[in-house]
Formats: C-alpha cells, sequence, structure tokens
C-alpha cells in the first residue's frame, strides 16, 4: 500500500493539475489572431500560457483548429479577466478541433503547456457573425416548387400555383438529369399531414409543408418509363399502439388525388376506393387492355370443396372462343387472386385480345379465389397442402371438365406477390403437372417463421440446395419495389433468384419495370409473361 502512495504523488509532482478556475496570475497581454492566419508558439515551462484575442463579437460562431507539434497542450476560452469559460481542448497531442459561441465580453484563447518544450499552432478558420447566421434555403428538387418558395419569400399568395396546377393537373412533371424526370406529388387543405400511399420510393412518404403556405409537396426524380397508381391520404391519425398499426392507419384517410385527371377505375363507388393514375411518356405499352370488336371467351364458375385444405372456393374458368380441346399448342393458365385478376386486371378481355391478334396461343384460364384474407396469408406462402390442392384436386378437376390432357410443359401458374410465391413453390413442389412459372413481383423475401436469418430467402435456399427444377420461369420485379426498413426487398431478392436460376441452367426471361408492388404494372406484365413463354409460333 505505501508503495502506491508514493507512486501517485510522484505521478501528480510530473504532471501538474490543471484547474478549470481562473489563474491567480494575470494574463499575458493577448496577440490578436485574425481569422484564416495560423499562429506558432513554443513554451518552455510547464503551466507556461500563452493569450490570444480572436477579435469576436457577442453572438459570433468561431471554428478553428489546434495543432501539436510537440509536447501537449491544453485550449481555454476564459474572459478579459482571466475567468475560466470553458475548456476547448484539454491534455492535447496531434490536432484538435474546437468550436464555440462567442460571449458577451470580450473573450480570450489561452494555450498552457502540460509538458515542458512544447510548440504548436493555432488557427481560426471561420467566424460567422450573428447576422450572417441564418438558415440556408432548401434545395429544392423540382423547380416548380423553388419557384413557389421564392414567390412565397416575397409576399405573394399562392393562388397562381394553384391555377398552375388546376391547368396541369398532378402530378407535376418536369425534366430531370440524364433522361429522367422529376415528379411532384402536391396536396392542400390538410390541417396535420399530407400521407402519400404508393410512392416511387416504394414506401409510404410524408408531404413537406412549404414555408407554412398550403402548398404540401413531395418530389422524387424517376425513369421517364415510370408507371403507378397511388393516393393521398389527408390528416392520418397519430395512433398509439404498435408501429403496424400506425401504418395501417394511412388507410382510414387515404384516397384518389382530387387534383390528379386519371382516376382508376373510373367506375369505382367513391374516391376512397379508388387510384390515381402516373403514366410518363416511356412507361411500356399496355396494347392488350381496351375492349375490341373481335370473339370473346365465356366464363364459367363452381364451388369446390377441398379435402386437404377442409375449406371449399370459388373457381372462374374462361374458354376462349372457339376452343379446341384437342389441340396442341393449347395453353392451360392457374391464376392466384381470381377477383382482382378478373376485375382489376381484366385478364379475360386481356386474353380475348391477345388470342384474336395471334400474340399467343389459345389460352384456358383458371381463377383461383381466396376464401377469405387470412386463408390467403397461410395458403400462398409456400404452403405444401396448397400445392396438393392444385395438382390433386384442382389440376384433375379442370382436364375432366374442359376435356384438356395433361400437358406440363404446356401448363403455367401465375401470380403476383404471394401469388408469384405461391406460383414457383407449387411448380417447384408438382413439376408433372406445372411445368411453367410466371411470377409478378413475387415475395421471395418470405421464409417460415423462425428461419435463420442467413437463410431468410426460402425459394433461393430450395433452387441452391436442390436439382434444377424441370421448369421454365418468367420474372419480373418493379425497381420501386427496394428493400427498406431493414427487410430485403422484392427487387433484390427477384434478382437473387434469377442469378441463381441462370447458375443452374433453369430457362428464366427476367423483366423490370419503373414502377411499384402494383396491379397497374401488372396488368402489362401478365401480357409479356405469356408471350415470352408461349410465343405464337412456338410448338
Amino acid at each position: 500500500m505505501l508503495r502506491i502512495v508514493r507512486f501517485c504523488i510522484l505521478v501528480a509532482a510530473v504532471v501538474p493539475m490543471i484547474s478549470s478556475e481562473a489563474s491567480s496570475e494575470p494574463l499575458p497581454p493577448p496577440a490578436v489572431l485574425a481569422i484564416g492566419e495560423k499562429a506558432s508558439g513554443k513554451i518552455g515551462e510547464i503551466g507556461g500560457r500563452q493569450v490570444f484575442d480572436p477579435g469576436a463579437s457577442a453572438g459570433d460562431y468561431l471554428k478553428g483548429r489546434l495543432t501539436v507539434e510537440a509536447g501537449r497542450f491544453d485550449l481555454d476560452l476564459v474572459d478579459p479577466q482571466g475567468g475560466y469559460v470553458r475548456r476547448l481542448a484539454g491534455d492535447a497531442a496531434g490536432i484538435a478541433e474546437f468550436q464555440f459561441v462567442a460571449g458577451d465580453r470580450p473573450d480570450r484563447l489561452v494555450v498552457t503547456a502540460r509538458q515542458p518544450a512544447g510548440s504548436y499552432s493555432l488557427v481560426v478558420e471561420k467566424r460567422v457573425p450573428v447576422a450572417e447566421q441564418r438558415t440556408p434555403r432548401p434545395a429544392y428538387l423540382s423547380r416548380i416548387i423553388a419557384d413557389a418558395a421564392a414567390g412565397i419569400e416575397a409576399g405573394r399568395s399562392t393562388e397562381a400555383f394553384w391555377q398552375m396546377v388546376g391547368e396541369r393537373g398532378t402530378p407535376l412533371v418536369e425534366d430531370g438529369s440524364a433522361g429522367r424526370r422529376i415528379v411532384t406529388f402536391v396536396g392542400r387543405g390538410a390541417k396535420r399531414n399530407i400521407r402519400l400511399f404508393g410512392a416511387p420510393s416504394g414506401d409510404h412518404e410524408e408531404l413537406q409543408r412549404l414555408a407554412g403556405s398550403d402548398i404540401w409537396f413531395r418530389s422524387f426524380e424517376v425513369p421517364a418509363a415510370t408507371r403507378l397508381s397511388y393516393q393521398l391520404a389527408f390528416d392520418v391519425p397519430d395512433l398509439p399502439g404498435t408501429p403496424r398499426e400506425r401504418r395501417v392507419a394511412i388507410l382510414a384517410t387515404a384516397k384518389a388525388d382530387p387534383l390528379n385527371r386519371h382516376p382508376w377505375p373510373a367506375d369505382a363507388v367513391d374516391a376512397y376506393d379508388q387510384d390515381s393514375i402516373l403514366k410518363l411518356e416511356d412507361a411500356p405499352p399496355q396494347p392488350w387492355l381496351e375492349g375490341k370488336e373481335g370473339p370473346q371467351g365465356a366464363l364459367t364458375r363452381f364451388s369446390l370443396a377441398s379435402r386437404t385444405l377442409g375449406n371449399t372456393r370459388e373457381i372462374t374458368v374462361y374458354r376462349p372462343a372457339g376452343f379446341v380441346p384437342e389441340a396442341e399448342d393449347n395453353v392451360l393458365l392457374f391464376v392466384f387472386d381470381a377477383d382482382e385478376y378478373t376485375n382489376r386486371v381484366p385478364v379475360p378481355r386481356i386474353l380475348d385480345n391477345m388470342i384474336a391478334a395471334g400474340a399467343i396461343p389459345p389460352t384456358l384460364a383458371v381463377f383461383v379465389a381466396n376464401p377469405d384474407g387470412p386463408a390467403r396469408a397461410r395458403e400462398l406462402p409456400a404452403n405444401p397442402q396448397f400445392a396438393e390442392f392444385m395438382a390433386k384436386e384442382l389440376l384433375p378437376r379442370i382436364l375432366q371438365e374442359t376435356g384438356l390432357a395433361a400437358r406440363p410443359e404446356r401448363t403455367v401458374l401465375a401470380g403476383s406477390s404471394y401469388g408469384g410465391l405461391a406460383a414457383t413453390t407449387v411448380a417447384m413442389r408438382h413439376p408433372e403437372a406445372f411445368g411453367n412459372v410466371l411470377s409478378m413481383s413475387g415475395s421471395f423475401w418470405w421464409s417460415p417463421p423462425g428461419t435463420p436469418e442467413d437463410r431468410a430467402e426460402y425459394v433461393a435456399g430450395l433452387v441452391a440446395e436442390n436439382p434444377p427444377p424441370n421448369l421454365r420461369f418468367f420474372l419480373s420485379a418493379g425497381l420501386f419495389e427496394t428493400a427498406h426498413g431493414g427487410a430485403a426487398g422484392i427487387l433484390e431478392t427477384n434478382r437473387h433468384l434469377r442469378d441463381l436460376l441462370r447458375a443452374r441452367d433453369v430457362p428464366v426471361v427476367y423483366r423490370e419495370y419503373a414502377g411499384g408492388h402494383d396491379y397497374l404494372i401488372w396488368r402489362g406484365v401478365i401480357s409479356d409473361g405469356l408471350i415470352a413463354l408461349f410465343p405464337r409460333d412456338r410448338k
């Protein structure tokens, strides 16, 4: 114990304590330290001081640098009488940066040596007077918004802006960089917030309020081939509860943009059941949507009770005009989410037009409904019982009722999101029944609960670890379906699956679209997928 005490006394003698209290000795006369000019100094003894006057006025912001070339130093801010204000650098070696705001009295910078024979340089690099301390103007992506902000700052009203918006419609579109476009979504009349549902970021986005005006806006730079649907949600309530509960609250007020001229669908019961469309000039054509004068197929429906799943669902069958079951080039198409793909995406009309134009072979389509929402979430994500239902119950029933022969190479499963995941996993489990997959924004980020993080992409793992599946694939994803919130994105996981399939020499056609997770996109993708898998001259 005695040795420890002696050691502490020795250390205290070698390194003196530097007090934050004012020194009893008067300050040496200060040297003027002009902004940007470097002052160099040497101090021979421990505790020696040199003083500098930075020439600061009350409220000035100063930023500088102490560079120690030899020894160690403290840098303190003191008042004119030497009263301690604050330490800017303590026991410094090497480079120490500092900043402070000058007080009401002329502050001084004091450099104090902690070791003998030290040398240093000191510089105040920047001084910003109070009059120049202003928040920089926001950098607006949109020139239209920048002009509106300048007008508001000049005291003008926003009426001219809203008149222009009324004439042009929304979103506002301007030229961007490298052939891209700047798209600005705007809203008016909100009290607390406006949120954008279906943003190009792939996430919900808050619109910003411009300079306390009645202009709410959010701008994005997007490809000129962009097509998307969106809604605006005015005054979304901020609720207690889980992050998901707060996120879902956007649906309480989300509706079609009242300033957009392209509602979808046009005959929706109200604006809350309607989206707004943005379509830029290079968006790929969707030529098979419009009704054309030509032969129309017939729809029939029946209910199918499944012993495997223990539930009942409606099945809709589309037979093209003049359908001949014995024809060699017939295609049998199964589509999940029947309600969406017979209404929101009018696949029967699309098939009528494509078959009449000779774009695809005669195609019999089977639309598979979900018993309810929970059943969809339970059955479509890689459910082996659902795969058994498709291969052992539904397919035999369709072959029996239509007179088609079982031909997996002419049979395709199609779906979007969970439906794309189901199309893939059902076909991989039963390639003897379904030989083709048409996946639109498939949810390949999915994995069963409890899956280790390094195995998160379930389907990619199946492809990597098993023999190559005897299947042909059409995969698609939206450029706006990127990762966010720490979860893998649909875009990235589709690209990964594409690469794995190609590495295993599995035939795959892959397409990306400038859009998001959107039926507006998929109503064109399903046509592209059928043409890619079954071009008219393919036998």
